[in-house]
Parts: C-alpha cells; sequence; structure tokens
C-alpha cells in the first residue's frame, strides 16, 4: 500500500478523533500538547498533527519508503479538503464530507494512486 492511502486514511481517522490515536495501545507512543500531537508507531514512522483553528497540519516520516511528508487539511462545515507532497515528489489531494458518523473519502494522488472509500466511526474503514 503506497503512503498517500496510509496518510489518507490516517487523516480520515484524524477527523474522526484525533484523541483516539494517543488512547489505542500499540498503534503508536504520542504525546500531546494543547494544540500538537506527535507520534511514533510500532514500524518507525514519525508524524505530528498540529490544529490551527479548523485547519489541520499534518507532518510525517515514512521509516520504510525513507519518505518525509507533509499534509494541510481545511474544514469547511461537514466538509474537509486535504492536500499534500512527499519528498519524492509526489503529491496527492482529496476530500472527506462527514454524514452523520460517516464520512464519505475520496483522494487521487500523482503517483497513480486514487481510492473512494467510506468509513464509520464504529466499523472504521
Amino acid at each position: 500500500m503506497r503512503i498517500t492511502l496510509k496518510i489518507a486514511l490516517m487523516s480520515v481517522s484524524l477527523l474522526v478523533t484525533v484523541d483516539a490515536w494517543a488512547q489505542i495501545p500499540n498503534l503508536a507512543t504520542c504525546t500531546r500538547s494543547a494544540s500538537l500531537l506527535a507520534c511514533m508507531d510500532a514500524d518507525g514512522n514519525a508524524y505530528s498533527v498540529n490544529t490551527v483553528g479548523s485547519t489541520i497540519y499534518l507532518r510525517g516520516f515514512e521509516r520504510v519508503g525513507k519518505r518525509y511528508w507533509a499534509q494541510t487539511n481545511s474544514r469547511y462545515g461537514q466538509l474537509t479538503f486535504f492536500t499534500g507532497i512527499a519528498s519524492d515528489g509526489e503529491a496527492w489531494v482529496g476530500y472527506t464530507r462527514r454524514v452523520g458518523w460517516t464520512t464519505i473519502n475520496r483522494f487521487s494522488s500523482s503517483g497513480g494512486s486514487s481510492a473512494k472509500f467510506t468509513c464509520s466511526r464504529i466499523t472504521g474503514c
């Protein structure tokens, strides 16, 4: 699975609940301040989430691909748009639309990846 799909899924999960990442054991070890969440998972990937108003900034490092990446999520009501770029030049765009406890997600990347998927707070993605 390319990192863009992982980042898109992580981004969707963060929109569902940022606190969940810090509370799930063995998923990641996280440190939290008032507006910043910094985590490292069991695979050695590192990422941080910074919230400023209705904008979420994600930054990270993928250990396997040795890529740095950055993504910005901007929320407008129930709709969130995200754009990202990786250190190898891959870029991606997408959106998440919340409908009740469900999110409808779509993204595409310059690397040829694209997906449309639905996630639920109850059943996951």
